[in-house]
């Protein structure tokens, strides 16, 4: 289909050659791209920016485009060491001009994060995020120069939705935000501390061992592309404030969801969501590495919170013990209305070694909540009192 339409074009230049200069054969190629198909479509990412009378320094700015907005992409070139695109706004003038692509970002790249949104539809928020620095957003889970999408701004929110141990660069940067094609420069030095736990005989700490990268879903205020994958060490969890003095420096909490509103805990209205006080079901992980035929668990702690609306103060519902074997993966999932829930997480069978999902049921009785473990678990804490 794509050779047809080129080659009618051919045609049509060919014979406009017969019957006009070049100054007209340009003019007419412009037009008649649009015409047979030829250009492609960008979206613009960032909050503003403008289409430019060219490249340079000195240029002229023609026309201030905003997120979401579509353009048609005539052409592309690469100015000291920067890539600009030749675009054509859908004003009413059909302004013509020059973007800077890390303003924008292309339809095919677009297609591939809505692709990817689509296989994670219905995906429950294990958790919320916030960038500390500008950082890319990557279709997978690493720093390859052809799986990046765009720079996301500073200070962005949303929701963690999976993530991805891997095994830690000597080299590796702390930040991922160079640009496609450039080799971020690492800043790391030689940790004095690892290496004198590693004398010590220490069990070594996961984060010494594995970089994190987390599979994020973006709200359209904040993108275009839905879905994609940032760089652990420039992502904070956003702990809601109301339990994050339960998370101690040995315990980690990874994961958590709402057992009286699992709907509340989105990116939305994310200060009053924060901060609004729940009963919760939390996942953690301890500092210690526990790697079973070279896979990490996820999580080896789970923690339920109720919280008493007239004394305004949180209980401990359930909570596995520190010597109770509990390995276990993402995703967390809550399922249940009202005052009958469950939640249900994937645990690593002890004995067969076989994954498995457990549900844990949730009752609200009296104002007080009640958890009733699988009978497996159940049966191997009462063996241990």
């Amino acid at each position: 289909m794509k050779s047809r339409k080129a080659l009618i074009l051919s045609v049509i230049l060919l014979g406009s050659l017969l019957l006009a200069g070049c100054g007209a054969v340009g003019d007419m190629y412009n037009n008649l791209t649009g015409l047979v198909g030829l250009t492609d479509t960008c979206t613009v990412i960032a909050r503003r920016a403008q289409i430019r009378s060219s490249f340079a320094v000195v240029a002229a700015d023609l026309l201030e485009v905003k997120r979401g907005d579509t353009l048609d992409v005539l052409e592309e070139n690469e100015f000291e060491k920067v890539k600009w695109y030749r675009v054509r706004a859908r004003d009413e003038d059909q302004t013509e001009g020059w973007i800077e692509a890390q303003n924008v970002i292309t339809n095919k790249l677009l297609e591939k994060s809505k692709k990817l949104n689509d296989e994670f539809k219905g995906a429950q928020t294990q958790a919320i995020g916030q960038l500390k620095a500008v950082s890319n957003l990557r279709l997978s889970p690493d720093m390859n120069n052809e799986n990046l999408l765009f720079k996301l701004e500073n200070g962005a929110t949303f929701e963690i939705i999976d993530w991805n141990y891997v095994p830690k660069a000597v080299d590796a940067s702390d930040v991922d935000d160079a640009a496609k094609g450039e080799q971020k420069q690492s800043k790391k030095t030689k940790n004095e501390e690892i290496e004198a736990a590693k004398e010590a005989d220490e069990p070594d700490k996961l984060e010494d061992k594995y970089d994190i990268w987390y599979q994020v879903r973006l709200d359209p205020s904040v993108s275009p592309a839905p879905i994609g994958w940032l760089f652990g060490r420039q992502v904070e969890l956003q702990v809601p404030s109301d339990i994050v003095f339960y998370q101690h420096n040995n315990k980690k909490f990874v994961t958590w969801q709402r057992l009286d509103d699992s709907a509340a805990d989105k990116v939305g209205d994310k200060a009053d969501k924060l901060s609004k006080p729940s009963s919760w079901v939390i996942l953690w992980r301890t500092n210690q590495v526990k790697a079973i035929d070279g896979v990490e668990p996820d999580f080896d702690g789970i923690l339920v919170l109720g919280f008493d609306k007239y004394d305004q103060l949180h209980y401990t519902v359930y909570t596995t013990r520190n010597d109770m074997s509990v390995w276990g993966v993402l995703p967390l999932r809550v399922e249940g209305s009202g005052d009958s829930k469950s939640f249900i997480v994937k645990l690593r069978n002890n004995t067969t070694g076989q994954l498995e999902d457990k549900r844990f049921g949730v009752m609200s009785d009296k104002s007080r909540m009640r958890v009733t473990a699988p009978p497996d678990i159940a049966n191997y804490e009462k063996k241990d009192k």
